[in-house]
């Protein structure tokens, strides 16, 4: 069966691509907003900034260069302020001055209780912690309350729809960085992980040999967990490549035999296979499928 195609509503609520947007879909309740942490204070007039709901605050780890996020969740109070309220305390906050934008989920006919938002909560934090492309900051583990079947398949739901918005709005957090590029045939989407895998070996002077796998995905190029790093570099590869190298050691993301914790995400073939080597190198022509097909070779073929 053939994927469907989705209505997304973006409404640039200050006329320009940097500011505030609204978000929703067709034949959702959900609404979603993406506030900037400069123009918060633009908000005090969304009432249904003022609902229920569950938050993101995104940033930048000084330490890492790796995106953070922190998720939470905002009930109604006595006064009668929810989600906004939550991230004006957040703003205020000295411990969480990284965050630079924050994103909202919340519904038009204000259904959310506190069963709701505490099973959203856990459910994202889990999704953000397994897809791996942020630093989650929350210290504890978000409890899903008591909830019924009934309304766990509602709100996953809910949480499907919200991946999309997400995405949208700029922030891959619950998307794996190894999903392989899905070919089609009679636009049926066909899993083609296992067929497009690519292999990298060199034998290198003072190294031994070098093994890696890896895929192309359709944001680059992923070097997969298990894949053999070589522990030494010259100055023929980029200071970006060769600073991850350098930051990967640091981070223990690479253990003592030099094999890759977990899977990496790079721009290009080249630069993976750079990273991989610690040499300059055309990634087309060095990633080759198991039979000996180079990636150039593969892509000639696609394009014919």
């Amino acid at each position: 069966m053939a994927t469907r195609g989705k209505n997304i509503q973006l409404f640039l609520m200050d006329g320009e691509a940097t500011g505030r947007m609204k978000c929703t879909l067709a034949n959702w309740t959900g609404i979603a907003y993406k506030i900037p942490r400069t123009e918060l204070d633009k908000c005090k007039e969304r009432d249904d900034l003022k609902q229920s709901g569950v938050y993101f605050l995104f940033g930048t780890s000084d330490e890492t260069g790796k995106g953070v996020v922190y998720i939470g969740q905002a009930g109604v109070r006595k006064n009668g302020e929810g989600i906004l309220n939550r991230l004006q305390e957040h703003k205020r906050n000295p411990d969480k001055d990284y965050w630079t934008e924050a994103i909202a989920f919340t519904t038009s006919n204000n259904s959310f209780g506190p069963t709701e938002i505490s099973y959203l909560e856990n459910r994202f934090c889990n999704l953000a912690i397994e897809a791996n492309r942020y630093e989650v900051k929350n210290n504890n583990d978000p409890t899903p309350g008591n909830i019924t079947e009934e309304k766990e398949s509602e709100m996953e739901e809910f949480i499907d729809y919200a991946k999309v918005i997400m995405g949208t709005l700029g922030h891959k957090l619950f998307e794996p960085i190894s999903k392989p590029i899905q070919k089609k045939q009679d636009d049926i989407p066909v899993n083609v992980e296992d067929t497009i895998k690519l292999r990298l070996e060199r034998t290198i002077k003072n190294v031994g040999k070098v093994e890696a796998s890896g895929y192309q995905t359709s944001e680059g190029f992923v070097v997969l967990q298990g894949s053999h790093i070589s522990k030494i570099d010259d100055n023929t590869i980029p200071a970006t490549i060769k600073e991850r190298r350098k930051n990967v050691v640091e981070d223990a993301l690479v253990n003592a035999d030099g094999v890759l914790q977990e899977d990496m995400l790079f721009t290009s073939p080249s630069y993976a296979a750079m990273f991989v080597i610690g040499k300059s190198e055309n990634g087309l022509t060095r990633w080759k499928t198991e039979d000996g097909r180079t990636l150039k070779s593969l892509e000639e073929s696609n394009d014919a």
